[in-house]
């Protein structure tokens, strides 16, 4: 479908947000996509569903005994996935730039910073800023991000 939309397009441009982020980069690496610009990306799944399985108490050997546990904040931890980024990491070329919200809950600095420095992204980050960019401020902060950086 995205090769079918992009079709006579010569200057393709992705923007993702959070997990969608992370899902384009694992669907689309090998897509003649011109620039991304991602917003509070998810850059490192495995390293999520680690911190989501240390907020549940939740360890590697009770997840993969259960398959899948159900968390208190309404996520479904599941070894099978777990096991599936593992063995499918993100191998990311396409030229990116990266909003990320100081606040962030589901993504440190540290992983968002290494992504950048790895993969020669672009790094802007938001101070007072959060994962969801949603307020007043914070919706002009990503106007004008975005209108410096076409």
């Amino acid at each position: 479908m995205f090769d079918e939309i992009c079709e006579g397009s010569d200057n393709v441009i992705l923007i993702a947000n959070s997990i969608g982020a992370y899902f384009a980069m694992h669907s689309l690496a090998e897509k003649r996509i011109n620039k991304a610009y991602f917003i509070s990306p998810i850059v490192d799944m495995e390293c999520l569903i680690l911190d989501m399985m240390k907020w549940a108490g939740v360890g590697e050997k009770e997840l993969a005994q259960r398959g899948e546990i159900k968390t208190d904040f309404r996520e479904a931890l599941s070894w099978e996935y777990l096991c599936y980024v593992r063995e499918h990491p993100i191998e990311w070329h396409i030229p990116t730039e990266i909003l990320y919200g100081e606040n962030d809950g589901l993504t440190s600095l540290e992983t968002v910073t290494a992504f950048a420095e790895r993969t020669g992204a672009g790094l802007t980050v938001m101070p007072d800023g959060e994962h969801w960019f949603h307020t007043k401020e914070q919706m002009r902060f990503l106007t004008k991000w975005l209108t410096e950086r076409r």
